[in-house]
């Protein structure tokens, strides 16, 4: 399984950004997509995932702001993020949760004050 993350960059705080997560490779509908993230000096936390039967789940520090959502035919789940802020600043990984869990490379998203 290969996981390509796209879509981060630099935005002001208030502005929007759009992940986008494709997996290619051997996968079914029904596997676990999401995304963390990793500020400097800090954990890598969760941001968000969604189930293969559309339900999702999100750290309580985006909850309102994110929206996480995908699109089984083309295997890719995206991450709308809203009303951004500095804190927001992470570089963000998606994930696949199949037989094993499966990572991207990492995009980075700064959002400047």
């Amino acid at each position: 399984v290969q996981l390509q993350a796209s879509g981060g960059g630099l935005v002001q705080a208030g502005g929007s950004l759009r992940l986008s997560c494709a997996a290619s490779g051997s996968i079914s509908s029904r596997i676990v997509m999401g995304w963390y993230r990793q500020a400097p000096g800090k954990q890598r936390e969760m941001v968000a995932f969604i189930r293969g039967g559309g339900s999702t789940n999100y750290a309580d520090s985006v909850l309102g702001r994110f929206t996480i959502s995908g699109d089984n035919a083309k295997n890719t789940v995206y991450l709308q993020m809203n009303s951004l802020k500095p804190e927001d600043t992470a570089v963000y990984y998606c994930y696949a949760a199949v037989d094993r869990l499966y990572w991207g490379q990492g995009t980075l998203v700064t959002v400047s004050s």
